[in-house]
């Protein structure tokens, strides 16, 4: 009889996000007159900028015109978006990237999954803990992880993120193939300095390591000292990978737009005593695998670029950060522990003593009918925590805050 890949029978029961919504479902049948407000998921509830729906409309206008139409695009990205990123993501913090090392995508969660393909087989992978749980499924559907035993993957690296280290990972005492930074860090909120991102470069640098960074989330950075990409350190782009949104930047997470950076001077082994360039390998499973964003949705992207696009984007933003310094002075007052949502939407709150971090869920949900994502849900190092998220809307965020006030 055929055999299924083992690596998806080595999957826990439940990605972590289907396990909440189950529960959210069944709380709301059973009490079908309560409004659930959602702390919980981080998706986007405001609507998208006036300059990406004309956008939107003019690109499908163009769509149904022979002239103008478009049927495949190309499986990279379309020039003009991959240069407005080139221009305003990069070369205006002094970043000098080539177009070609640029590859827009449907999604940065497709685009973490399937990077590891890339890599050997026997690749050992280090992951923060707390972790965004695609890092380590994707690898464990590819091998990589081995058994699952006490709470660990047995072959797993874990860079333990706490409050004893401020939240920033100590480097590897076992040199790891390929490392997952995520920063702004989901699920924390926090942040990683200047010069703590250049001792991850200059480590990878010197091991021999890539570094798989996850900036999907750097539209949220208020300091002026934290770094937007890690292309700003030097010698990164001989050693990361980055991955960046529109999902939560401008509000796609339903269009879909995403890309990764691919630098030519990231090389690795082949095996046989010579070298290989990623960015020809990332190009190559593209062409295979995928057939491109599409128009609409890239001219969509486009506009985020443009003037007006720019500060109505930035509005947003500041609007679910100002949710977020809400909900952090909430948290606060009912005498709890709280970190992040200065420069990110998440916070990061600590449980209340004698509970853990699904029993404060549960009392959330059933004392308030509010929902947040337990921190343990995102590794070991997250119990005793749970995460909020600033999306919702300016009026659910101040009724959540009000149902929290009345649980102190």
């Amino acid at each position: 009889m055929t055999k299924v890949n083992a690596g998806f029978l080595e999957l826990q029961r439940n990605y972590l996000f289907v396990e909440i919504a189950h529960k959210v479902a069944a709380f709301k049948e059973a009490n079908p007159g309560k409004k659930v407000i959602s702390l919980g998921i981080g998706d986007v509830t405001r609507p998208l900028v006036p300059a990406v729906v004309s956008a939107l409309h003019r690109a499908v206008d163009e769509m149904g015109e022979a002239a103008h139409f478009r049927g495949y695009g190309p499986e990279q990205g379309y020039e003009f978006l991959r240069e407005a990123i080139a221009q305003h993501d990069y070369k205006a913090r002094g970043v000098d990237l080539r177009t070609d090392e640029i590859f827009v995508s449907d999604g940065a969660k497709s685009d973490i999954g399937n990077f590891q393909e890339l890599f050997a087989a026997d690749s050992v992978v280090a992951v923060t803990n707390p972790v965004y749980p695609v890092y380590v499924d994707s690898n464990v559907m590819a091998g990589r992880a081995g058994g699952f035993a006490a709470g660990r993957w047995k072959r797993l690296v874990y860079l333990p993120c706490l409050k004893s280290n401020n939240f920033v990972p100590d480097l590897p005492k076992t040199r790891p193939d390929m490392i997952y930074l995520c920063y702004p860090n989901n699920p924390t909120g926090t942040v990683l300095s200047r010069e703590a991102l250049q001792g991850w470069v200059d480590y990878a640098r010197r091991e021999g390591c890539v570094l798989l960074y996850d900036s999907a989330y750097e539209a949220f950075i208020q300091e002026p000292d934290i770094p937007h990409s890690i292309y700003e350190l030097n010698g990164a782009q001989e050693v990361a990978v980055e991955f960046r949104s529109f999902s939560k930047t401008a509000g796609f997470t339903s269009l879909r737009c995403a890309y990764v950076v691919v630098p030519h001077a990231l090389q690795l082994s082949d095996g046989k005593g010579g070298k290989v360039a990623l960015n020809s390998l990332w190009n190559r499973r593209q062409c295979t695998k995928y057939n491109g964003c599409a128009y609409i949705v890239q001219q969509a992207a486009a506009a985020v670029y443009s003037q007006e696009g720019r500060a109505q984007v930035e509005a947003v933003i500041r609007g679910y950060l100002q949710n977020a310094e809400l909900l952090c002075t909430a948290v606060q007052d009912m005498n709890l522990e709280v970190f992040g949502g200065t420069n990110a939407p998440y916070i990061w709150a600590g449980v209340p003593k004698g509970m853990d971090s699904w029993g404060f869920f549960e009392h959330l949900l059933q004392s308030a009918a509010l929902v947040c994502t337990p921190g343990a849900g995102f590794g070991a190092s997250g119990e005793g925590y749970v995460r909020l998220t600033a999306f919702g809307t300016e009026e659910d965020t101040a009724e959540a805050i009000r149902r929290l006030r009345a649980l102190r």
